[in-house]
């Protein structure tokens, strides 16, 4: 606490001290009255109550001033040496789990262990030889899918019965352990992540993990499982988006997902920053090493520039939850190339599936896919992606813009293409008409394919009751026009046409 937040509460509590000293004195000489005592005594216990909760005031404002200010500060028991100041990881090394945190000096002496640091998680060791930060997320859903048409014809007259859903779900847990060890550039991230909507599937449980050096803000360098920068929402801005955990379909029919490669991020300029990997493929998840072609058959990178403010938020993600006072903007461009091969798709309801398709949500790799004998082995996807958007007040607005390229197939029998084209866009949009409480969000993506223009709407809400980032409430309404993407982890399924419903709780720390 600030020295000014002291005086504040000192003369708080004096104020009170003298009230209750000068009624003691006015009453020394009266005759003992039990009742009045009574009386006094729930004054006085009332009073303690009302400057604790002022305390606690006090102490959230300075900490909150203090952190905007400085940064996060790290606070050691008395006598075990000066407080090590630590610096949240910049936007460009934010993990897709959350951040974390970096000591300035390998000389730091604090100690400390079992403590809460909002936004980080709880840190379960903190020592001069190294960090260990525990971060859950979590969340129930309820969803609704029976609004939506009972099956859908693709643009080859196959006709598919929906299975539709209404059911409770505790939907996703991740545990995220990360820190560093021996010397702050050596860090680690170590996760358990489960999507429960896919109990029996291979990728229902994923263990995984990176390993990595930090060599200054420039250059970083890590190995392991990570997510590709395809797009924005795949280039670490999780879990800090409008729709809880799930994207507008044009991104999610566009983009790619978690492989194993070794990537390399940092910043450019101070305004400036990048992200590149190498990986398997598109997706490893379901996946195993004996079913991947050989090499690195994947490359993607990211470039961003943040030009007013130098940063766009939490992670540079969707939604204004910290209210810029000035416009922050940002401006992207991500690629990817991958070689692809039929063997190395995940299963079509795979957790985190992602499979290259078709407008009308055909999956290019299955066989017959195209109302002939032939089947494409291998082929080649291309796609380039370019966002935008802009914070201001409690507002926000986002978009992005997509091309993808789909060629140079390795077939068995014949297929009537050599070739796939599609492109699209996705808008997002928020108001918080209560700071950090209410907030209101649309959403909404177009596809303009060869198979078909699908598209879709979302209108929610994001409630905080605490005011604090640790709990969200979401409830929201998709509309949707034919999804060519779909899976048991997401809200939609492939062909869903009409609405669905979920509401949310999610907790995050």
């Amino acid at each position: 606490m600030t020295s000014s937040a002291q005086r504040l509460a000192v003369a708080a509590a004096g104020l009170a001290l003298t009230a209750v000293a000068g009624r003691a004195e006015a009453q020394a000489t009266a005759p003992a009255d039990p009742a009045r005592i009574e009386r006094e005594l729930d004054e006085i216990n009332a009073m303690r109550r009302d400057l604790a909760r002022q305390m606690q005031a006090l102490d959230a404002r300075v900490e909150a001033l203090e952190t905007e200010l400085h940064g996060p500060v790290a606070t050691a028991d008395a006598g075990a040496g000066p407080p090590t100041t630590i610096v949240e990881a910049p936007p460009e090394h934010a993990q897709e789990f959350p951040a974390l945190p970096v000591p300035v000096s390998p000389t730091q002496t604090a100690e400390v262990g079992g403590i809460y640091e909002p936004g980080r998680g709880v840190v379960l060791m903190r020592r001069p030889q190294g960090e260990l930060v525990f971060s859950p997320f979590t969340y129930a859903r309820y969803i609704n899918q029976t609004a939506l048409a009972p099956d859908y014809t693709d643009a080859f007259g196959r006709t598919t019965q929906l299975h539709l859903r209404e059911d409770v779900q505790l939907q996703k847990v991740t545990l995220n352990f990360l820190g560093w060890i021996a010397d702050p550039r050596l860090r680690y991230q170590l996760y358990v992540w489960t999507s429960n909507t896919s109990q029996g599937l291979g990728a229902q449980v994923v263990v995984g993990g990176n390993l990595g050096w930090r060599f200054n803000e420039h250059f970083s360098l890590a190995a392991g499982i990570d997510s590709l920068p395809t797009t924005r929402s795949t280039n670490q801005t999780f879990p800090y988006w409008l729709r809880n955990d799930n994207r507008t379909i044009a991104d999610e029919y566009f983009r790619g997902s978690y492989t194993s490669g070794i990537w390399a991020w940092g910043e450019i300029t101070d305004k400036l920053y990048y992200r590149v990997m190498a990986g398997d493929n598109l997706s490893q998840l379901g996946v195993d090493a004996g079913q991947l072609a050989a090499g690195l058959n994947t490359v993607s990178g990211a470039l961003w520039w943040m030009p007013t403010t130098g940063e766009y938020g939490l992670r540079s993600g969707f939604g204004d939850w910290e209210g810029h006072d000035k416009a922050a903007t940002l401006f992207g461009v991500n690629f990817t190339r991958s070689r692809e091969d039929a063997e190395e798709q995940p299963g079509q309801n795979a957790f985190e599936n992602v499979q290259l398709r078709i407008s009308d949500g055909t999956r290019i790799f299955q066989p017959g896919a195209f109302a002939t004998d032939g089947q494409i082995r291998r082929a080649t996807y291309e796609m380039l992606a370019m966002n935008g958007g802009v914070k201001y007040r409690g507002f926000s607005l986002d978009g992005e813009y997509y091309w993808r390229w789909l060629d140079d197939f390795k077939t068995v029998g014949d297929i009537p293409f050599d070739r796939f084209f599609d492109h699209g866009f996705q808008l997002q949009a928020s108001a918080m008409p209560v700071h950090q409480t209410v907030q209101l969000y649309a959403s909404g993506s177009k596809i303009f394919g060869e198979f078909g223009d699908p598209s879709d709407l979302a209108l929610g809400l994001n409630w905080w009751p605490l005011s604090r980032q640790e709990l969200k409430l979401n409830g929201q309404a998709i509309w949707l026009d034919r999804s060519p993407v779909g899976n048991n982890a997401l809200p939609y399924p492939v062909g869903g046409d009409g609405w669905t419903f979920t509401t949310d709780a999610v907790l995050k720390f």
